[in-house]
Order: C-alpha cells, then structure tokens, then sequence
C-alpha cells in the first residue's frame, strides 16, 4: 500500500496545480513534442513536472516511462513507473470533467500495481496484483452482463476506416466515448462499461498499463484483437489495439472482430 499512498498524495498535488487551469486556453499552450510524438500541453508538463520530481528525490523505481519525458533513470535499484500524468488533456483542457492522473508499477516486466484517479471528481480506482481491485477502497467486479444486444461498450476505431468495429456498434445497446483510456478501462472493471474496444493502433503502455490492472484484477478478460496475448513495449511512441471485456462476451466480440 506504500505506493497506494504515494499516488494519493502525488494525486492530490497534481490536482490543485491543474485546478485553475481546466477548462482554459492556458492548459491548452503548446509546450514541446513529447515523447510519443503528440504534443505537450501545458497541463500535461505541470503534471508531469510534478510527479518525476517526486520519483526523483524518492529514488524509488529505477526508471520513469511517460508520454511526455520518455524514459528517464530514477537513481533506483528496481522497478519501472508507467506514467500517464494527464489522460484524456482534451477533456481536460475544454472543461469536460473525464480525465485522469495513470500511474503503473512494474518490475521485470509485469504490472505490481496500478492506480488511476479522475482529477476532476477525484474517484480512485486501484489494484494490486493477487489482491483486487478497488473503487475508493471499496473492492469492485465486472458486470456480468452476458448479451452484446444488452451491453454498453466503450468502442474506438480508426479515424479514416472504421469498418472492423461497424458490426459490434451494431449489435450492441449502447455506445460510449468518454475520451480518457485509463479511466474507461477502470469503468469496465467496476462494471460501468462492459467492454473496451480500441482498434486504432495508437494506445500505449503509459496509457493502459494501471488500467488494465485494475480491469484484470476485478475479474476482466484483456487481449488483442485476435484474441492473443496483448504485449505492450517499453517504448511510448508504439501503440496497440485491445479488447477488454467483463470476460462473459470476450470471445463472441472477438468473433465480431475477425
């Protein structure tokens, strides 16, 4: 739980430098091209400034993997921190109250632990592997939703050829893009969503590893879109497609897919 807390506290400091700026042309400035190749606003490099300085003087991990920075040595002796410090800036920046600080722990490889909190309305969805998920301390579930005709599903295709998700939009009830990965992934882990489906490509380890985490540990199914074994590199400028689903429909929405 050490890290838990370290991410409240980190959480919170982030949320009062952001504060006044949400919802202003201000969070929105150009900064820099970050490290995945989008740009760096300025509520993204407040956040950031914010948590690698934090990570830096702890010296608590060995690296730091973030959208903006890249990949920076922390001084400690083990360990990896994938860092989202603001998903979903566009929300963040017109005011749409959906976006979130993503922090991941790794070591050789393999998510430890994973915390995800809206800024905007402080929910905290965390997990620990072999030990649950959690909504503000509360243990969570998938839905156990077992029709598509009946499902909610979070569904992103790609921007010019969205063909491959046309028969899923289709037969499923109800359809939602919130415009924050790490926050949607949690919604299908406490049973809000019933299904994440992003088949763009460009979805990253800095994204989706605390989010995924939680999904899995409150009883998700994550793959590919061929229904393998998803595998994300150390590396932010690559993106992946995924599928996660509350498990009962995994298969039936991989069969869509193909």
């Amino acid at each position: 739980m050490e890290f838990i807390r370290a991410c409240d506290d980190l959480a919170g400091a982030v949320s009062d430098a952001v504060v006044g700026m949400v919802g202003t042309p201000e969070a929105g400035e150009f900064v820099k091209m970050g490290a995945d190749g989008t740009p760096t606003k300025l509520i993204d490099q407040v956040a950031e400034d914010i948590i690698v300085d934090y990570f830096q003087c702890h010296a608590c991990c060995r690296q730091v993997i973030s959208e903006e920075l890249g990949c920076a040595d922390m001084g400690g002796e083990k360990g990896t921190i994938y860092l989202d410090p603001v998903d979903g800036t566009y929300n963040a920046v017109v005011g749409i109250p959906f976006y979130a600080l993503s922090i991941a722990y790794a070591e050789e490889g393999v998510v430890q632990q994973g915390y995800v909190r809206n800024l905007a309305t402080g929910e905290t969805f965390y997990a620990i592997r072999g030990q649950g998920a959690f909504l503000d301390g509360h243990p969570i579930h998938v839905s156990r939703t077992a029709l598509l005709e009946e499902s909610a599903m979070s569904i992103y295709g790609r921007k010019f050829d969205p063909t491959r998700m046309f028969e899923i939009a289709r037969k499923i009830r109800r359809l939602r893009l919130l415009g924050a990965s790490a926050l949607e992934l949690c919604y299908v882990g406490c049973g809000r969503l019933d299904g994440f489906i992003d088949l763009r490509g460009t979805l990253r380890v800095t994204d989706a590893a605390a989010g995924l985490l939680v999904c899995e540990e409150a009883g998700g199914t994550v793959s590919d879109p061929e229904g393998g074994v998803l595998a994300f590199p150390d590396e932010v400028a690559a993106g992946r497609s995924l599928v996660v689903t509350n498990g009962v429909m995994h298969n039936k929405i991989i069969e869509y897919l193909r």
